[in-house]
């Protein structure tokens, strides 16, 4: 038994537990009940509820949401629009979402697998000091992907 109107704090009986509950017009709540013995509060159940139901809208409104922005290339993209999605990339990594950039080979380009791992590989350095390299270039279909996670030293 615990709580902060019961007198006598320890093991009770669950008889004398709901007697003691009943008397100050709440209920018994039991808290743990792997514990041995079992951990029982008295509290207002639906105050109880309440406060549980508020304690995890908090928990939920301070995690961050991770947003992943996505930049396409083919294997044969040009060096403008290279440096074009570069500053994109850039950007979304300062504001602090996630990047996965991918050479998408369309038809015989897969041929170039070479070229397009190139290229990734070439776009994560270039985007070292804003982001990090969340895993190497991998093949998975017809595209080659890599993530970019932002890293702690710029930011927001």
């Amino acid at each position: 038994m615990v709580g902060e109107n019961v007198p006598n704090q320890g093991v009770v009986s669950i008889q004398e537990a709901l007697k003691m509950a009943e008397e100050q017009g709440l209920d018994l709540v039991e808290i743990s009940p792997n514990a041995e013995p079992p951990v029982c509060k008295i509290v207002d159940y639906n105050k109880f509820l309440y406060d549980q139901k508020k304690r995890q809208k908090e928990i939920k409104a301070k995690t961050t949401k991770v947003v992943v922005k996505e930049i396409r290339f083919g294997p044969n993209t040009d060096e403008h629009d290279y440096n074009f999605k570069l500053k994109h990339a850039e950007k979304f990594l300062i504001e602090g979402a996630k990047v996965k950039a991918y050479v998408f080979f369309k038809g015989r380009t897969i041929l170039y697998k070479d070229k397009g791992e190139e290229m990734l590989v070439k776009f994560a350095q270039e985007l070292e000091e804003v982001g990090k390299l969340e895993h190497a270039p991998k093949l998975e279909g017809k595209r080659m992907i890599i993530m970019l996670t932002p890293s702690k030293t710029k930011g927001k």
